[in-house]
């Protein structure tokens, strides 16, 4: 008998699945694969149930023989493994970054004469209800709270990505790209104060009151399912704080960095230019153990963020400040640094793992931006915060359409580095 391979990255077993497990009966004995929870997050779906019932939901369907894990998006290892004669898949990854998890497919089948055969993709009313449903699904609260901690045990880095309203939250959701046949994309998104209040048009010193930050989280979750992480300033007074921490955490909200300073808050990469007064550790950790205690799950994060290397008062500082937070409560820690290259965050993180093995690390690479992730993820780095980026690229973009527009009095110079507005409304998401 032939032998027949389909592997499924889905939460629920819908007509779709279905029809493509009956397609591919009929060719032999099916092998059903069912893709871990590090492979689903690279394939851009966050699992919400376990990977045992998962496993499960196929166990149960009469015309599965075989079920077996996936551990990985391309399909090589277990292709080599199988060595099946046909591999039976829907048709709706063609012309998408997933293209190239097809083409990984085929050149492996052609090694031993195996073909791919593609089902026309089931999309239906019914279908698509249920793929809202998932969605929605993974978009509520209780799910997204936790996936940063979740996202901490599955990868080896987690890439974030600076959002600051709904459109650039989707556009952290749904970036996918194949590179040297690989998929990736962003795992987090960061809602950075300055980049808030700069969309707002206003001053990076906390102006921007927390009731509007809040205003624009809940724009960024209602059309993404991906965890947040809140730049938090300074914490702000400790009564504010604790009421903060129950209202992101309830949210969703999986984490927030606040800052060891106290004052008027200024951007940390002016250093010393500029007056900051960096808070004694003795009132900082009261902060964080506040915050602790005001939690009601154990998802939600706080996450010290550490400005002695800003401020030029050296490792040793830094580290002192590190344990205590973390005697404090603290989740994790984001070390800052404004230099150019990334030596004293390498020596920072380096001493830290000498104590500390298993408290997250966060790290901003701006000023540092030559560095690579799986240089950071060497030193022990957890989560790389990509902070600014979007907002930086698009003021530009915009600028100079708006001078060309006046200079040209039309708008057809402009045209060709225009994105059509049908693929922006595509990118939105109807209910």
């Amino acid at each position: 008998m032939k032998k027949v391979y389909a592997c499924f990255c889905t939460d629920v077993i819908h007509e779709g699945h279905l029809n493509i497990i009956h397609e591919a009966k009929k060719y032999g004995r099916l092998v059903a694969g069912v893709l871990s929870d590090e492979a689903m997050i690279r394939y851009n779906r966050f699992p919400t149930i376990s990977f045992e019932e998962r496993k499960q939901m196929l166990e149960k369907i009469s015309e599965v023989d075989e079920v077996v894990v996936q551990n990985e998006v391309m399909y090589g290892t277990i292709l080599e493994q199988l060595k099946p004669d046909y591999v039976i898949h829907g048709d709706n990854w063609l012309n998408d970054p997933m293209e190239v998890i097809r083409d990984n497919v085929i050149e492996n089948l052609n090694k031993w004469g195996g073909k791919l055969i593609e089902v026309p993709y089931t999309y239906n009313e019914n279908v698509k209800n249920i793929e809202a449903i998932v969605r929605e699904r993974a978009a509520m609260p209780e799910f997204r709270r936790k996936r940063l901690r979740q996202l901490l045990k599955l990868c080896p880095i987690v890439k974030t990505l600076e959002v600051h309203s709904g459109l650039t939250g989707l556009i952290a959701e749904k970036t996918i790209v194949a590179n040297n046949g690989e998929i990736d994309q962003f795992d987090a998104m960061w809602l950075s104060s300055l980049c808030d209040s700069t969309a707002k048009g206003k001053p990076d010193i906390e102006l921007v009151d927390m009731s509007s930050r809040l205003r624009t989280v809940d724009d960024i979750l209602e059309v993404t399912t991906k965890p947040i992480i809140l730049d938090g300033d300074t914490g702000g007074l400790v009564e504010h704080f604790v009421y903060n921490v129950r209202t992101l955490e309830r949210m969703g909200v999986s984490a927030v960095i606040i800052e060891d300073k106290t004052g008027l808050k200024k951007n940390s990469l002016f250093g010393t230019e500029v007056e900051q007064t960096q808070d004694s550790i003795e009132n900082f950790t009261s902060k964080i153990r506040a915050g602790k205690r005001a939690q009601r799950t154990q998802d939600f994060m706080i996450i010290a963020r550490i400005e002695s290397l800003i401020l030029e008062k050296g490792l040793e500082d830094a580290l002192v400040r590190a344990f205590a937070y973390v005697d404090a409560g603290a989740d994790g820690i984001m070390i800052h640094s404004r230099k150019k290259e990334p030596d004293e965050i390498f020596e920072f993180c380096d001493k830290f793992r000498e104590t500390d093995k298993t408290t997250p690390i966060v790290v901003v690479p701006t000023s540092y931006n030559t560095v690579y992730e799986s240089e950071l993820q060497q030193h022990g780095v957890n989560i790389v915060i990509y902070a600014n980026q979007l907002t930086r690229s698009a003021f530009p973009a915009m600028q100079n359409t708006a001078m060309d527009i006046l200079k040209y009095h039309r708008a057809k110079e402009v045209d060709e580095r225009l994105m059509p507005i049908k693929d922006i409304i595509t990118l939105i998401d109807e209910i």
